[in-house]
């Protein structure tokens, strides 16, 4: 484990989301300094996809909302609609099993996109609770532990394939989770078309999360290389660091920020903090993230960032260079751009290192590899 916990030069994004999502993966203070690289993954075999559907309208978005802005220009294989003639349905069926979930779950489906996307493309990878026999899957690893939201998707899975059988991948359903519950939990503001038609990956290995997901003690310099390395860039990471604005952390995650006399977290906050992060017993204790709005998704995130009332390293070090800081300032004035961004910023994200369904490729469950 102290060879995974090295592995940390490669970053992507960590945006746990209200209770019980918990940012934060325990990671030992000071990290683990033995480097170490990660084991290839075995080759995925490549199959042609057939060619998806033409864009067409998509589900019945919620009641009272604006049409939302689609992006011009879907990633290659991905369309908006795609199970309009094969499972009309299936968009209702996903957000109203959102719909039913507690805020604390809605926000643990954005976090389950965010790290789906970030560690072998938006494949449900994330979901397997079992693959490569040598390995244990990426839900094993130490980013992973705290991930909230299984249930909704399993819920959804069933559903859809009741009425339609086996032609909705895992990996949709996650990114209409998470574009549902970035709905609701914005008090129905952010909604967006999001384009479908991704495989479910088979290969899942915990050896690749460490490197993929960034620790809250990331600099900005490897915030910005880790997103590019995604093909997002820094205005786009600062964009979806605003997740932050809900959920909890552990208080493991930023306790050095509570010790060291040259941290900039704002004295109140600080002390606040101490307390509450106080155990008798040894316990990780959990405290909400933002102080001011822990449910809902807004942008007062960046408005902490700037009055330096955040808790961890990489959100206070967006003040460290200039065009993040310029990020951080613009989408603390104006909540309409950063909302306007964020949606664009899903849907780029959710085409991370895209795989379009072909023949085999869906899982009737989402946990296991099986086949029709």
């Amino acid at each position: 484990m102290a060879k995974l916990a090295a592995a940390l030069t490669v970053l992507a994004l960590v945006a746990c989301v209200a209770p019980p999502c918990q940012a934060g993966y325990g990671y030992p203070n000071p990290v683990p300094s033995s480097p170490s690289a990660p084991s290839p993954p075995p080759p995925t075999p490549i199959t042609p996809s057939p060619a998806p559907p033409s864009p067409i309208a998509p589900s019945t978005p919620p009641p009272n909302t604006p049409p939302p802005p689609t992006p011009s220009s879907p990633a290659p294989g991905l369309a908006v609609g795609y199970y309009q003639n094969t499972c009309y349905r299936a968009e209702d069926i996903v957000r109203e099993a959102v719909r039913n979930a507690s805020k604390g779950i809605m926000a643990g489906l954005i976090r389950l996109f965010f790290h789906d996307c970030f560690v072998r493309g938006c494949d449900a990878s994330v979901l397997l609770d079992t693959a490569d026999p040598n390995s244990a899957t990426e839900k094993f690893g130490i980013p992973n532990l705290s991930l909230r939201g299984f249930e909704v998707i399993d819920a959804a899975k069933a559903k859809i394939e009741k009425e339609c059988g086996t032609v909705v991948s895992c990996a949709d359903i996650v990114a209409f989770a998470g574009r549902d519950a970035t709905y609701f939990l914005s008090n129905n503001k952010v909604f967006f078309d999001m384009p479908a038609g991704r495989y479910d990956g088979r290969v899942s290995l915990i050896n690749e999360t460490l490197i993929n997901l960034p620790p809250p003690f990331a600099t900005v310099a490897q915030l910005k290389a880790g997103f590019a390395s995604k093909g997002l860039t820094a205005d786009e990471m600062v964009t979806l660091s605003g997740a932050h604005t809900v959920g909890i952390s552990h208080c493991s995650s930023f306790s050095n920020r509570l010790t060291s006399n040259s941290s900039d977290m704002d004295p109140n906050l600080k002390s606040t903090l101490q307390e509450e992060c106080r155990s008798n017993n040894g316990s990780d204790n959990t405290v909400v993230q933002d102080i001011n709005t822990p449910d809902k998704l807004d942008n007062q995130y960046y408005k902490n960032v700037l009055s330096h009332k955040v808790l961890f390293d990489s959100d206070a070090t967006l003040l460290t260079a200039i065009d993040t800081s310029n990020a951080v300032s613009a989408n603390a004035k104006d909540t309409n751009q950063w909302e306007e961004k964020f949606k664009a910023a899903m849907v780029k994200m959710g085409a991370i290192d895209v795989k379009t369904i072909a023949n085999g490729e869906i899982r009737r469950s989402c946990r296991v590899l099986n086949t029709n």
